[in-house]
């Protein structure tokens, strides 16, 4: 505790701005930014706080589900009825606004978000809400929302993700194009290496959102497959009109479609590593744990009709451990000695 009380009191910083410097500031609240110590300090300290929150929410019987990465925090409720909805996000609002304040600590209402998700075809209209009676502001819901640096629509196709990271991966390869054309500066090998490990992987954010089994890929795959033919140019100085397949061969560069084939089935792998307690590695328990409660999302809760119809990294990755990760009964009589 006395070095904890050491580190946190009687501390100063400066401003630099070019050759300027400040004079040194008192600083008595928060950690020093950058420090190895903030993420666990934060950790301590937000720990309890979550805890008490889910059960305050628990005892009130409301349908939320929390999620916390750091500082960014999401209530998640699922219901037919917007206003519902809605109703039960001012509730879990209303207890952390009052828990953080018990705490010391304040909501930035500028940053808080609503968004709706919304499977229908027709005009969706969804209401706002209105947090004014708690200090904050009429939340109106966006066409997207962005958390984590990954996009989401309402209908979950993530068009607005691959818009976004195609082009900026698309911008990369036009300003690499500075560093050497067809008669000079770099070659077309440091070409392919610069594309494959700078542009692609920017392209390529987060695609285990929207690659999975049995999903629509005709939008996706002709956002990515133009951004690399313009590579692939780049790369082999090539005219615009040559064709698609002839320029990826002669470049070296596999189909989109392929390498999307071959990280994600590496990727399927990755959340068998993972720590027991990982969120990740808690939705694929297959097995329904005894009691029942509102925030068990694991797969062991899916019947096998709604195995058959939900879709996403998660199931595919549950799907493919029976593959790897062989289970049999030691007792069984095939087993035995002499059989």
């Amino acid at each position: 505790m006395n070095f904890f009380a050491n580190y946190l009191v009687q501390r100063s910083t400066k401003y630099l701005w070019n050759n300027l410097s400040s004079p040194p500031f008192e600083v008595n609240v928060g950690v020093s930014q950058g420090s190895v110590l903030s993420p666990i300090l934060s950790t301590l300290y937000l720990s309890p706080l979550i805890y008490i929150m889910e059960n305050r929410i628990k005892n009130l019987n409301l349908p939320i589900s929390i999620l916390s990465f750091v500082d960014n925090s999401l209530f998640i409720v699922q219901n037919k009825s917007l206003n519902i909805s809605n109703s039960n996000l001012f509730c879990s609002y209303n207890i952390l606004f009052k828990l953080l304040n018990s705490f010391g600590l304040i909501i930035e209402h500028s940053k808080t978000e609503i968004f709706h998700f919304n499977r229908s075809h027709g005009p969706f209209i969804s209401p706002p809400l209105d947090l004014s009676p708690l200090e904050g502001p009429i939340l109106k819901p966006k066409e997207s929302w962005r958390y984590l640096s990954f996009i989401f629509d309402r209908k979950l196709s993530f068009h607005k993700h691959i818009d976004y990271y195609a082009n900026k991966a698309l911008s990369m390869v036009k300003c690499m194009k500075l560093l050497g054309n067809s008669s000079r500066g770099i070659n077309p090998i440091q070409k392919r290496l610069l594309y494959r490990c700078c542009a692609l992987p920017i392209a390529l954010y987060g695609f285990q959102l929207w690659f999975y089994n049995k999903a629509p890929l005709l939008y996706h795959m002709k956002i990515l497959n133009k951004m690399q033919r313009r590579a692939a140019i780049w790369i082999l100085g090539a005219f615009k009109t040559s064709p698609t397949e002839g320029t990826e061969a002669i470049a070296g560069l596999t189909p989109i479609k392929f390498h999307l084939q071959k990280i994600a089935k590496r990727s399927l792998i990755r959340p068998f590593k993972l720590p027991e307690n990982h969120i990740i590695k808690n939705l694929l328990v297959n097995d329904p744990p005894s009691t029942k409660t509102t925030n068990s999302h694991n797969i062991g809760f899916l019947t096998n009709h709604q195995r058959s119809l939900t879709k996403g990294f998660i199931v595919d990755s549950n799907t493919k451990s029976y593959r790897i990760f062989l289970s049999f009964s030691s007792l069984d009589p095939e087993f035995s000695p002499g059989s």
